[in-house]
């Protein structure tokens, strides 16, 4: 579906989105302030790329009262959520078994938990009633970038020490080849290949090279979602999840588990695969069950994908659709309920989860996840596993352990040393190891609704990157309106009594923490 007609069908979509509101109901209005008219010229925020995180922090201004423009280097909106589709939801839990879903993401799990939103239509009326009214121009590319020290914006309180540096104007080249040159008071990072943030003249936050050893710079590998119809569920699930847990795990790997809606583990099917190619491997499976026979897995690594090039993502695009073919005909014989298994057509894009990410003011520790550290800035309440996914130096990846719910602060959302720049969804500031948890899309998908709406309700005497710890707390008993809770008790401490040695060995990702009796 080529950019035009995304646009041509736009309506249809939201007829969808207007059913699915209807059908599901609206769990909360957010902001009071009318939508502001938009100047394509000079919005007040311009969003680079259209990942779904980046797009709750959109939602978020527009709402309280500020114009919104999203300039997308790809041909067609919705990224790894449409585009790659990656429709198997990960959710965060503290430690203690409790969601750490708040703000309007949590909207979207509870349809995918209910079962109505779990194929793509469904997922593009979600997004279509998500950005609705917001203008998005696919397929641009960026031209060039202009800075100053004030970029027409002088907040009356100014922070001490040196100014920071902020971007004025962006010109960018439309499909058309037309140039088109746009000012605004916020810019957005929300691509996969760092469109925006490469251009800024940053250090790179070092990656996987760091925790496996590999020559030159190295990324978690992508993946190619597996899209299957003709899938016996149910006997998927008596045959495989009905097994005594000893016999489950022994037959079909450790942690294996089928419930009537979704299937994890079985690593024992990952192992036995033999891939093609050194390029691709099958790790273990997560399915999602998407009703009347049809399935999606999330389980084929594809690597050395560099999203910034188009030849390597069509290259690694081409590998994975021929090798989901082999990996059919290896469920057919390995797994109950997929005997008669058939591919349900490929996604137009890769899952793409590591890419260059560059520093921001402050760059999340794995030893902050594991302590369960608060911050006076915090925008999002996170949790998950450290994981690690493989890499061709270490193909099944590592887990280092699971935090406690975490605090995740705007300055980990802020470019060092550029005062109007912001980090969205994948491009969080965090150290390789940590990004394995501060990476998936609730924990950043929260995190961006709450920057989204203090750009509309901060207080403009005050810079981005210096707001006062009273105007800060003020920010966040606000977000209670929009269902978010900021602050209280820290999550637990995993590496109390632990040396500076560990912790070092813990942020390096060579010490796996394991929880306290």
């Amino acid at each position: 579906m080529t950019g035009r007609k995304w646009f041509a069908v736009s309506s249809i979509l939201m007829a969808g989105a207007l059913l699915l509101t209807a059908c599901f109901g609206r769990t909360q209005v957010y902001g009071v302030k009318p939508p502001k008219p938009l100047d394509p010229s000079k919005p007040d925020v311009v969003v680079i790329g259209s990942e779904i995180e980046g797009m709750y922090l959109a939602r978020a201004a527009v709402e309280e009262g500020l114009s919104v423009m999203v300039l997308d280097p790809r041909e067609e909106p919705g990224g790894q959520l449409l585009q790659g589709e990656m429709l198997y939801l990960d959710e965060p839990f503290d430690r203690s078994g409790k969601s750490l879903l708040q703000g309007r993401v949590k909207g979207l799990f509870d349809e995918y938990k209910k079962g109505t939103i779990r194929r793509l239509p469904e997922y593009e009326a979600y997004f279509a009633s998500l950005t609705e009214g917001i203008r998005i121009v696919p397929g641009i590319t960026i031209t060039s970038l202009s800075t100053d020290s004030s970029g027409g914006f002088t907040p009356t309180i100014k922070p001490e020490g040196a100014s920071p540096t902020r971007v004025t104007a962006l010109t960018y080249r439309t499909k058309n080849g037309e140039e088109k040159t746009v000012s605004a008071r916020y810019w957005v990072e929300n691509t996969d290949h760092a469109a925006l943030s490469s251009r800024l003249g940053l250090k790179r936050i070092p990656g996987m090279e760091t925790v496996f050893p590999a020559k030159g710079k190295d990324y978690m590998a992508s993946s190619i979602m597996m899209k299957f119809k003709g899938v016996d569920w149910q006997k998927f699930q008596k045959e495989v999840g009905g097994l005594p847990k000893a016999q489950r795990f022994e037959k079909y790997g450790g942690n294996t588990d089928v419930s009537k809606d979704y299937a994890y583990g079985l690593g024992n099917i990952g192992k036995s695969y033999k891939p093609s190619s050194k390029e691709v491997f099958l790790r273990g499976l997560n399915v999602v069950n998407q009703r009347d026979g049809e399935a999606l897995i999330n389980a084929l690594l594809v690597f050395g994908v560099n999203p910034a090039d188009a030849e390597s993502v069509k290259h690694a695009h081409d590998l994975g659709v021929s090798e989901t073919l082999k990996v059919r005909d290896h469920l057919r014989r390995e797994l109950p309920g997929w005997e008669n298994a058939e591919v349900n057509g490929y996604p137009r894009y890769l899952y793409i989860r590591d890419y260059d990410r560059y520093e921001t003011e402050y760059v999340l520790q794995a030893s902050d996840l594991f302590s369960g550290r608060m911050f006076p800035d915090t925008v999002g309440i996170a949790g998950y596993a450290l994981d690690l996914q493989g890499t061709k130096a270490n193909p099944w990846g590592t887990e280092v352990g699971k935090s406690d719910r975490y605090a995740m602060p705007l300055r980990s959302f802020l470019y060092k040393g550029y005062g109007n720049v912001i980090a969205a969804g994948k491009n969080v500031g965090a150290s390789a190891v940590a990004y394995g948890s501060a990476r998936i899309q609730p924990n950043t998908a929260q995190a961006g609704e709450v920057i989204g709406a203090i750009l509309g309700l901060m207080d403009s005497r005050y810079e981005l990157t210096s707001i006062p710890e009273d105007e800060m707390k003020r920010l966040q008993k606000l977000m209670v309106k929009r269902g978010i809770e900021l602050t209280g008790k820290p999550g637990r401490n995993l590496i109390e009594g632990y040396t500076p040695e560990q912790i070092e060995q813990v942020n390096q990702g060579r010490l796996v923490v394991k929880p306290k009796s």
